[in-house]
């Protein structure tokens, strides 16, 4: 895989998911390890059960900035929010957290993510 400026490296593309059932608790989706770089391709929130007050956030580990990318979005049982089309790039210790908040929630995040392995040097 070519990276930029001729920079070719290996990498791996997976899938990750959480169900989160505890209102108005933090869950980690995805944390970008030490000796990569990582790109988010999709990225999906989809609403179980009941209405659920749903919070996505992008934390930077450099300078510990948190950019929410789905903020306090109210969402049905059955509702889902699809993010696809571009992509987001992390780098080491960068991670993606979800918060619902209701009585009772069931929320699915679920994301395409391709590392890249850093070449040291």
């Amino acid at each position: 895989m070519t990276v930029g400026r001729n920079v070719t490296t290996n990498s791996r593309m997976k899938t990750v998911n959480l169900t989160a059932t505890t209102s108005a608790q933090e869950e980690t989706l995805y944390t970008c390890p030490s000796n990569c770089r990582a790109h988010v391709s999709m990225l999906m929130v989809t609403n179980v059960t009941g209405t659920t007050t749903v919070d996505v956030q992008f934390h930077r580990s450099s300078d510990s900035s948190v950019m929410h990318i789905l903020g306090g979005k109210n969402l049905g049982a059955g509702e889902y929010v699809l993010f696809t089309g571009a992509e987001m790039v992390m780098e080491s210790g960068d991670h993606i957290t979800m918060t619902p908040t209701g009585s009772g929630p069931q929320v699915d995040l679920m994301a395409t993510v391709e590392e890249f392995f850093v070449i040291p040097g």
